[in-house]
């Protein structure tokens, strides 16, 4: 079954064209080296809700919005190797260092997930 990592994260609005930039930049690495499908998305229909959302769990601020991501791989093995490509490429240096990064990636929340339905 494939495996999947999952992103969420709040983008400061001003800055959601170079967040495209540096995602567009990211998905052609991480699909260069085996990932089946990158995808990005902004959100359109995300409330806060009563006890916990999107919004709540980035801790979203006045002028951001919510970007939820997913990368999937053939495999937990293939997702571990092919990440450890793409830290190690040279042409995402500028872009995962702090100050370049056009988000708070201490907001920012992840993980890997096993894929359990595939339609």
């Amino acid at each position: 079954m494939p495996y999947v990592d999952g992103f969420v994260l709040p983008v400061p609005i001003k800055n959601l064209d170079a967040y495209k930039r540096m995602a567009t930049a990211g998905a052609a690495i991480w699909r260069e080296f085996g990932a089946l499908e990158y995808r990005e998305c902004v959100a359109d229909d995300v409330k806060p809700g009563k006890h916990t959302s999107f919004p709540q769990a980035v801790l979203l601020e006045e002028g951001e919005t919510v970007v939820f991501s997913w990368i999937i791989y053939e495999s937990r093995a293939k997702r571990d190797e092919i990440n450890e490509k793409v830290m190690k490429d040279p042409r995402l240096a500028e872009w995962v260092k702090p100050e370049n990064m056009p988000f708070d990636g201490k907001r920012m929340f992840f993980g890997g997930f096993e894929m359990i339905i595939d339609q």
